[in-house]
């Protein structure tokens, strides 16, 4: 049976789920959150623990849902010609658990790529849209950096200072100095200072695996404890089912099953999802009934197509000075977008951008690090782990991914979750255009670093990761070429919303969890202008 019918319903409690709650539970609005996975308890994150480096390797805190296998975790079957390895994590505050915590923003050229390149699709919005929003969510999750950036439009005075550059980031950046190159000091959503009752990063190293003092802005530290105090309920270990409808074709809510695999159905006048680029998609298909057999939303046939991930490659300098880039948080202490915006002399439309990156402890090293290239064994593993460790600095090649429909989630017809529910296949490959940008951005790399004083440089080649989940109910004012309007709500039905990565019309060349932020507070302004109109 339904339970007490709420004003609105958001299924997912991580960057986007918790910044609708809170919104709307601030103005006044009964709102629950169904959550698949549970709190987690910062005494068991890998960081507090001496052998950290095993358990993400190994254990209940890996990066992918498919090595560690929690009972909250489903299953995410890759296909494609380079297939996706998909890392996410299921817990209040989703992947805001195990995030690094760089905090960019899409710049105004990321809002129009085919009005300026002639590719892909312009957003509805721009960058003036949501820049209020960028700025709430800011001091909602509280953010180290410093305002200046001659490649960014202006931006208030952060939250708190910056995080230290540290050797590593003092080191490249003479090489981008060296080079005549833009670099600047990285936005983190790591607090340098106390800050709303949580204590400042004690730079101990581990917080890409949860942040055991709170320092890092996972949302469960964040946004969560405002919305209770307002009264917004959370109901954990929630795995949605489907999203209900109405014989007129209205969201009434969702069915879940609880952690007893018992089935309920929470009613709601609105209905948001925010399960990020691969559980939206997912739900959406499968709530499939007569008005909908295609699915809920997917009239234009695009729910879980245009997939994109963001290319990677890892590129590491050896220096015969220590680096000591293990110490200090695990956020991005600079980058550089030198290489951006679209030059066509380079061979490929779009750009990217460099993240001067930490690293981890001994033993990653000595599997190889993020580029995968292990220190062997035997008589010369000393010798090689003394080159390496702790005298690595690495740079991350992160580009833009154009949309591509063949790149896309569907159900998968033989992988369940635990509940019987179809997993998600993600079938991806990288485009030619990607290909060029990597290659590029290796060229550049080793010249940067080779710049700062590397005497060795290390490439990952080209990586399939999947840390950004976007585009699969893209954005758009064409209900046949979208899924969401402006406002993130469904074309196809009037009081269903969809705000998470998935939406994003584009990809950009930056981490999206600023701008996910910035959407859902936009999204759920435009659902309580709309209160009016709910049933």
């Amino acid at each position: 049976m339904p339970g007490e019918r709420a004003d609105v319903l958001v299924i997912g409690s991580g960057a986007a789920g918790a910044a609708v709650t809170k919104r709307l539970a601030d103005k006044g609005a009964k709102v629950v959150c169904l959550e698949q996975g549970g709190w987690m308890k910062p005494n068991e994150y890998p960081s507090t623990h001496p052998d950290w480096e095993i358990q993400i390797r190994r254990g209940a805190f890996n990066f992918s849902p498919n090595v560690r296998r929690r009972p909250e975790d489903y299953p995410v079957i890759s296909k494609g010609t380079h297939p996706p390895d998909v890392l996410m994590f299921n817990a209040v505050g989703g992947s805001t658990i195990h995030w690094t915590g760089h905090f960019p923003r899409l710049h105004p050229s990321d809002f129009r790529v085919k009005t300026l390149d002639g590719v892909a699709a312009d957003w509805p919005i721009g960058y003036h849209d949501l820049e209020r929003y960028y700025d709430e969510n800011d001091r909602e999750m509280g953010v180290a950096g410093l305002a200046g950036d001659p490649a960014n439009p202006p931006r208030p005075q952060r939250p708190t200072p910056p995080l230290p550059l540290g050797v590593l980031g003092e080191t490249i950046g003479r090489g981008f100095d060296k080079l005549g190159w833009h670099w600047w000091v990285s936005d983190n959503a790591i607090i340098s200072r106390d800050y709303q009752g949580r204590p400042a990063c004690d730079l101990h190293g581990k917080c890409m695996f949860g942040c055991p003092i709170g320092a890092k802005a996972s949302t469960d530290v964040t946004y969560w404890p405002k919305a209770l105090r307002k009264g917004a309920v959370l109901k954990t270990w929630a795995r949605v089912r489907e999203i209900a409808v109405d014989k007129s074709g209205r969201a009434t809510g969702a069915v879940y099953y609880d952690r007893d695999g018992k089935v309920h159905e929470q009613s709601a006048r609105v209905v948001v999802v925010c399960a990020n680029g691969i559980g939206t998609p997912r739900l959406l298909l499968h709530s499939k009934s007569s008005l909908f057999p295609n699915g809920l939303a997917n009239s234009s046939g695009l729910v879980g197509k245009n997939f994109m991930v963001h290319p990677f490659r890892f590129i590491e300098g050896l220096f015969d000075a220590r680096t000591d880039s293990q110490d200090g948080p695990f956020g991005i202490p600079a980058f550089s977008q030198q290489f951006y915006e679209t030059d066509l002399k380079r061979g490929f439309i779009r750009g990217y951008m460099f993240q001067l990156e930490r690293s981890f402890g001994p033993l990653h090293h000595a599997w190889g690090s993020f580029v995968g290239k292990p220190v062997p064994w035997g008589a010369a593993h000393h010798e090689a782990m003394r080159r390496r460790f702790p005298h690595v600095i690495r740079v991350t090649v992160l580009g833009e991914d154009l949309p591509e429909e063949q790149n896309r989630v569907e159900l998968d017809l033989v992988a369940k979750d635990s509940n019987g529910i179809p997993a998600p296949r993600v079938i991806y490959g990288y485009s030619g255009n990607s290909l060029k940008m990597l290659e590029h951005a290796r060229q550049s790399a080793v010249q940067a670093l080779e710049a700062a004083g590397a005497i060795e440089t290390l490439d990952s080649g080209v990586i399939q990761p999947a840390f950004h989940l976007l585009g699969t109910a893209r954005m758009g004012a064409d209900p046949k070429r979208s899924v969401v309007n402006a406002w993130n709500q469904a074309h196809d039905v009037p009081n269903l919303f969809v705000v998470d990565g998935s939406c994003f019309t584009t990809s950009a060349g930056v981490n999206p969890t600023s701008t996910i932020g910035a959407l859902a507070l936009r999204c759920a302004d435009g659902i309580w202008q709309r209160r009016s109109e709910w049933t």
